[in-house]
């Protein structure tokens, strides 16, 4: 139905006859020549219907309106000086159209498609519409073109795609599972995967050395601009490997994906321990393209004479104490917005603020007259601070000191807009803790199978189970976690002391895990590997603030398709089926 593509379209057809199809971007009338936009599937080429040219192509002409479906053929011939339109790649031709074809009608639009300030419920109500326009085509152009390097890249570095259940066992793995009931087997459910860990680990028992797969994934979480109820990550494993091997493969991944796609990055990237990550910035995916790191300063305070602060200093272990110096922040800030960051920092859980401004005439502000000449001196050494320059403080409770302090640092870089638009900083983040200790019980960080850092005694005895290391790591991209991954456990010795400290007991374990501990028993290698989200990564490939622009059909913040009114009630007979029976809630 067409000779041509509209972005096909040059100076070298001119005079030639062609056809072109697609949807009317917009319709003009000047003075009784017709101009139509036409726009296919990724470039748009202008349409000019003069009745001195066709009477009858004009007379169709008056009829169309905008997203129309066409069909029109006619000769090639150049815009002409001053007349030609230098964003598009067609805007130095036009076509002279003899015939042309409504092939369907459109109804009014209902919103209009090149405003992004339209609310988000009616564009995701009309998704199909929303995904005709520019940009959408080339988020999925581009995500296509992702893919296709991704597994091009792994399929020379010797991996094999597998592709794992989408309807298995529920298992623990850090968020609610989405459960389907079995028809076969009333009062029984499977469960849709939140990642395919124990089967690529699985795969690894059975030989398979190298597998990947573009994996799609399901968590009943609370949402955000980076979640989604379902999402697709990029899964790799490998087995005879360590830490070292598995950071290269994804070093390598990710080159390949960026610089195949127009973006220059380096091809090693830096790397930072999970501990020193949450000190320096308050958070395990820091930011690197802006600096703002913390700084301790709890030995300084604790020989002040403000009793809150030294009250706060006497327990190191426990408390923390960080400054954050803002260069020329004195003169960027005025006394109110100082004061008024307090308001901030409050709903993370501070107790207060305090600060200092670096001036000619020394370290000025309200806390000074709590220190002396010589410790007001040793922060503006540690802080390596300069006239003009202004500090802030944090003091309390560890983890809410490190994560308050960490969303204030965020928060200052972004209304300073100190952040570059057009650059990616890749980080890894190495070193997590094997365990946290929350409400008195112990939980793993990531997953029970992830390989913990033994004790020099080749054993986890360790003082403080809070201190037991991981070979866990994360690559961070502009502050977005992109993904990560682990050494795994493949001795069965080692996984039964895990579940011990979770307290998992053995009928537990078999319960939940039993088939994947049943198979370490054959001999299973050494392995690991990594998950990289897919939907992440084009998110900030192509500079958008949400990765529902770059899913098809993505949900609500409540889990909703409003396209499709998913999720709805089912009939009696299904249920039945199912052996379900809905139970009206409380009322409230």
């Amino acid at each position: 139905m067409r000779t041509h593509y509209c972005a096909e379209i040059t100076e070298e057809h001119i005079g030639q006859e062609i056809t072109v199809s697609g949807w009317v971007a917009s319709r003009r009338d000047h003075g009784g020549v017709i101009f139509i936009d036409l726009r296919d599937k990724d470039q748009v080429l202008q349409l000019v219907c003069d009745p001195a040219d066709n009477v009858e192509a004009h007379k169709q002409a008056e009829e169309i309106r905008d997203q129309f479906v066409l069909i029109a053929t006619g000769k090639v011939r150049a815009r002409g000086e001053g007349l030609e339109n230098p964003n598009l790649k067609t805007g130095k031709v036009e076509i002279v159209v003899d015939k042309i074809v409504i092939e369907n009608r459109s109804l009014p639009m209902p919103f209009d498609l090149g405003d992004d300030k339209v609310n988000e419920e009616i564009k995701l109500r009309y998704r199909y519409l929303e995904l005709r326009t520019q940009k959408s085509y080339d988020i999925f152009k581009l995500r296509s073109k992702v893919t296709m390097v991704a597994r091009n890249a792994l399929d020379e570095m010797g991996f094999l795609e597998v592709e794992t259940p989408i309807i298995t066992k529920s298992t623990p793995e850090g968020a609610r599972d989405y459960l389907v009931p079995s028809r076969v087997h009333g009062g029984e459910f499977y469960a849709l995967p939140q990642s395919p860990q124990l089967f690529k680990q699985l795969l690894m028992v059975a030989g398979f050395d190298r597998y990947f797969q573009i994996a799609k994934c399901f968590r009943d979480e609370d949402l955000r601009a980076d979640r989604q109820p379902e999402f697709t990550q990029i899964d790799v494993e490998m087995s005879f490997c360590d830490q070292e091997d598995v950071i290269a493969v994804a070093e390598k991944l990710i080159y390949e994906i960026f610089t195949k796609n127009g973006h220059n990055i380096p091809n090693k990237f830096n790397r930072i321990t999970h501990s020193e990550a949450m000190e320096k910035y308050g958070s395990d995916k820091p930011d690197m393209r802006y600096d703002l790191a913390m700084v301790d300063v709890i030995d300084i305070f604790e020989r002040c004479d403000n009793e809150i602060f030294s009250n706060v200093a006497k327990s190191p272990k426990r408390n923390r104490i960080k400054a954050l110096k803002v260069p020329q922040g004195d003169k960027i800030f005025s006394k109110r917005q100082m004061k008024g960051f307090e308001a901030y920092v409050r709903k993370f859980g501070a107790q207060g603020l305090g600060y200092f401004q670096m001036k000619e005439e020394g370290l000025k502000g309200p806390l000074t007259k709590f220190f002396t000449d010589e410790d007001i001196q040793a922060i503006i050494d540690r802080c390596e601070l300069e006239v003009g320059d202004a500090v802030f403080f944090g003091a309390g409770d560890k983890k809410v000191v490190l994560d308050y302090m960490g969303r204030f640092r965020i928060y200052l870089a972004e209304i300073m807009e100190i952040i570059p638009k057009d650059s990616f900083e890749f980080l890894w983040v190495v070193d997590f803790p094997m365990f946290e200790v929350a409400e008195g019980k112990v939980k793993a960080l990531h997953h029970p199978f992830t390989m913990p850092k033994l004790s020099d005694k080749g054993s986890l005895d360790f003082d403080d189970i809070e201190e037991v290391e991981s070979i866990a790591y994360d690559i961070v991209l502009n502050g977005t976690e992109l993904g990560g991954g682990s050494i795994r456990i493949h001795k069965e010795s080692i996984q039964a002391e895990i579940f011990k400290l979770l307290g998992i007991d053995e009928e537990e374990a078999e319960e939940k895990f039993g088939f994947l501990l049943d198979a370490l028993k054959f001999g299973a290698p050494p392995h690991g590997g990594f998950a990289m989200g897919l939907d992440r990564m084009i998110m900030l490939m192509a500079g958008t603030s949400s990765i529902r622009d770059v899913i098809a059909f993505p949900k609500t913040q409540k889990a909703q398709c409003l396209l499709t009114k998913a999720p709805s009630p089912v009939d009696n007979e299904q249920l039945k089926d199912l052996s379900l029976r809905i139970r009206q809630a409380p009322a409230t």
